[in-house]
């Protein structure tokens, strides 16, 4: 079993060049956070939901961040025996559709809170999901709204999947701005990093990453997954930007600005490709 160091020095990776303040969160989360998410995947082996995209309201389009990730841990997960799919809602399923392949992709219902949580329930039983991920997916705030990372409120464009959280167990949660499902773990801390919202997201997961991009918080965790099964499970860095040129074409937008570019949280793709590079680097140190 590989060293906990390394799994430390995936965090650092996933973690660099952090323009949010999500650094300013690792010392309140609670040691092999990394290694703990990739661990309870394993653990709970089966069907696997994971829950993604993000509205972009200036755009009227979902963000790049997010479902590049998701189809990686799709994959990923697949490659060790599990089936997926994928979770999002009307405003971002045709964004994930078009690179989730033959997997399927379920559209949750905008509504009331109470229709949101009976379609919950639906889906928990139908799916009977052994483990579930939400990867850059908008959370419940404690006013009862969901507002992106500057406090804008675009409540009416995003389904309330948090009640499928809510319901399971055993959950990990990814994200990069406090305002994500998952974390409600770090709710009491969040307000007090300059940068973070002051009202962040109170729906809580099992397991919580944080990253720099939601996408690299994905990547982390199949390098952790890597570690652990002895199997480079990563997508390729030309895969990574692939499936973010697919969701562009139609319709993703980068989410800092709303325009229809190949950019991925105000990174240029070779910015953006650094994560990827840095982890194969890392797995390959170690006989991956």
């Amino acid at each position: 079993m590989p060293d906990s160091s390394v799994f430390t020095k995936i965090e650092d990776i996933i973690l660099q060049d952090d323009i949010r303040g999500m650094k300013a969160l690792r010392q309140h989360m609670k040691d092999g956070w990394l290694e703990a998410s990739a661990q309870l995947l394993l653990d709970h082996p089966g069907r696997i939901l994971i829950a993604t995209g993000f509205y972009i309201l200036r755009a009227g389009e979902p963000e790049t961040d997010g479902p590049p990730g998701a189809i990686a841990i799709g994959e990923a997960l697949k490659a060790l025996g599990n089936t997926v799919a994928y979770v999002t809602d009307e405003k971002c399923s045709t964004v994930v559709k078009a690179i989730a392949g033959d997997d399927e992709v379920v559209e949750f219902p905008i509504t009331t809170h109470h229709e949101s949580s009976m379609f919950s329930h639906r889906l928990l039983v139908e799916h009977a999901p052994s483990a579930m991920v939400s990867i850059e997916r908008a959370g419940l705030l404690g006013d009862g709204t969901y507002r992106n990372w500057k406090g804008v409120d675009f409540s009416e464009h995003n389904a309330k999947i948090d009640h499928m959280f809510e319901e399971h167990p055993y959950s990990v949660g990814i994200g990069d701005g406090g305002n994500e499902i998952g974390m409600g773990n770090m709710r009491h801390v969040i307000p007090g990093i300059e940068n973070l919202p002051d009202d962040p997201c109170v729906t809580t997961t099992t397991e919580l990453i944080t990253a720099s991009v939601s996408n690299w918080g994905g990547y982390g965790l199949i390098a952790a997954l890597s570690l652990k099964t002895g199997k480079n499970l990563l997508p390729s860095v030309e895969q990574g930007y692939e499936w973010v040129k697919q969701i562009v074409a139609v319709g993703a937008v980068e989410g800092m600005t709303g325009e229809s570019k190949d950019w991925v949280d105000a990174r240029a793709p070779e910015d953006d490709a650094m994560c990827l590079r840095d982890l194969h680097a890392l797995l390959a140190a170690e006989g991956l």
